[in-house]
């Protein structure tokens, strides 16, 4: 594929060899927006370097570097566990070797959102478990915080070191036709993802090691120290030397592999619930020398398991009595319990209504349209139109609990549809957005794959945007579901410190 000179953001370069492609010489995305290629076929200017080094490698080259990079990612044991699978439960994470990359002034606006969208959600959970004004004056159902499974009253009124209840967070954006960003949904519980955007950054470096050095790349290496140094600021007041730990469910979690990593770059203790004990308000850890006191946990466990006492009372991976030493003040806990309230899909719908309320500013990142099967009236317009939505479940993740309309049978919406109609409470629809396309390498051809992005937010004393993100690929040709328990893969993505990397 040749480029063709313009002025429109787009450069010359060489051929890619046609063989690499599908159909001898067509890559073709479709009515998606490309990341690597503008409409006319020509190459966006920020990838023409890695499109010089990409046509100068043939197909076997190309398999090899492959190759090498999966076998890189199963020796450091790179893994995530999909749940209730026949064969086996571990599996490597399907990575590709070509890199997403963003233009320095594209990630300036993602920063800037992400900023402002972070500060508003905060102060919104910082409202709803203190005066509740919001709820007051009507602009968020008071009903559908409530009676939210995920909102705990346990946590009225209760200090929250900074007003941050969420630490950290993943966002996950997409990009649509018109090559625009927008938020597809909020991660503000226990969001995942990050060593895989810490491996794929090893990785790539490895790869295009010269492509890499000359892009000018922003790195992400600092991460776990910029998130070492955000728990530590939680009780930086009263603790000069804290002690933090990740705590997490265990080996057979599907994150395990992510909660180590973590712990080990990071330098801290990873614990399970039973390598913890509370006395007198104050939790500690056992260790081979004696209890050892923790002063703030970067908890990867889901708000019902961590205190048998206040949540889930048959809960084996939580330490009895945690939570009343949070509530004592003894402890910090990221990211607080209760923040799955402001990330539920339904209240997604209102996360502009809730920036402009809080920060008298309009939204700087769009949402996508959303229904809430809730109204009766847009439950109507959803059930006549099923096969135009993708429709997902409030409290679900993962890709599960979710119809993508267009491509599922009659049978399978007319059996979704009753779903729908026996707790539509549960239930929101957006339109089908043809997410952007990034090229991978696809059975020894480059082939354009779907994608979506998520950046990483820390939240402390102050609001750190990491300059990179875990991009999630759909390998499936033609999917739109990126989620790695459903078939998706991942890349990593380079931002730019500027405008004019060196070619």
């Amino acid at each position: 594929m040749k480029a063709v000179g313009s002025s429109a953001g787009v450069a010359q370069t060489q051929d890619i060899p046609a063989s690499l492609f599908p159909s001898a010489a067509f890559y073709s995305p479709g009515r998606s927006y490309d990341e690597m290629f503008a409409a006319d076929g020509s190459v966006r200017a920020h990838y023409v370097a890695l499109q010089n080094r990409m046509s100068s490698l043939s197909p076997t080259e190309l398999a090899n570097r492959q190759r090498t990079l999966e076998q890189s990612f199963l020796l450091q044991g790179i893994t995530f566990t999909v749940y209730g699978a026949e064969a086996t439960t571990e599996r490597i994470i399907p990575t590709d070797l070509f890199p997403r990359i963003i233009p320095a002034a594209e990630w300036a606006k993602i920063e800037a959102g992400l900023t402002q969208r972070l500060k508003a959600l905060n102060l919104f959970l910082a409202d709803i478990y203190g005066d509740q004004k919001i709820l007051a004056d009507g602009l968020v159902p008071r009903e559908l915080i409530l009676d939210a499974p995920s909102y705990r009253r346990e946590m009225r009124g209760l200090y929250v070191p900074h007003n941050t209840y969420v630490n950290v967070s993943g966002a996950d954006l997409i990009r649509d036709e018109a090559g625009e960003f927008a938020v597809l949904e909020d991660n503000l519980r226990v969001p995942s993802g990050v060593s895989y955007m810490l491996a794929n950054r090893d990785a790539a470096k490895r790869t295009f090691p010269g492509t890499y050095r000359t892009a000018n790349v922003r790195p992400v290496e600092r991460y776990p120290d910029l998130l070492l140094a955000t728990l530590k600021s939680l009780v930086a007041d009263w603790r000069p030397n804290p002690q933090v730990v990740v705590m997490t469910p265990g080996v057979y979690n599907s994150a395990y592999y992510e909660h180590a990593y973590l712990a080990r770059l990071m330098g801290t203790p990873l614990v399970e619930g039973r390598d913890l004990l509370v006395h007198d308000n104050m939790v500690y850890m056992r260790t081979t020398v004696g209890l050892r006191r923790i002063d703030v946990i970067y908890r990867r466990v889901d708000d019902d398991f961590i205190d048998p006492l206040t949540f889930r009372r048959d809960s084996g991976l939580g330490a009895a009595g945690l939570f009343n030493a949070y509530r004592a003040g003894n402890v910090a806990i990221a990211n607080a319990p209760g923040t799955g309230v402001a990330d539920d899909k339904a209240v997604y719908a209102y996360t502009p209504e809730i920036i402009r309320y809080y920060l008298s500013e309009e939204p700087i990142l769009p949402i996508i349209e959303t229904f809430l099967c809730r109204e009766p009236s847009q439950l109507s317009h959803v059930l006549a139109n099923l096969h135009k939505f993708v429709v997902k479940a409030v409290g679900a993740s993962g890709g599960y609990g979710m119809l993508v309309g267009p491509h599922a049978t009659v049978a399978e919406r007319a059996e979704f549809a009753e779903r729908i109609k026996a707790d539509p409470d549960n239930y929101i629809a957006q339109p089908t957005i043809q997410l952007s396309t990034a090229p991978c390498l696809v059975d020894g051809r480059i082939e354009p794959r779907h994608v979506d992005l998520r950046p990483f937010v820390l939240a402390g004393q102050r609001i750190v945007v990491t300059p990179g993100a875990l991009t999630r690929v759909a390998l499936k040709r033609g999917s739109l579901v990126v989620n790695s328990s459903q078939g998706g893969g991942s890349k990593d993505t380079w931002v730019l410190a500027d405008e004019d990397p060196v070619p």
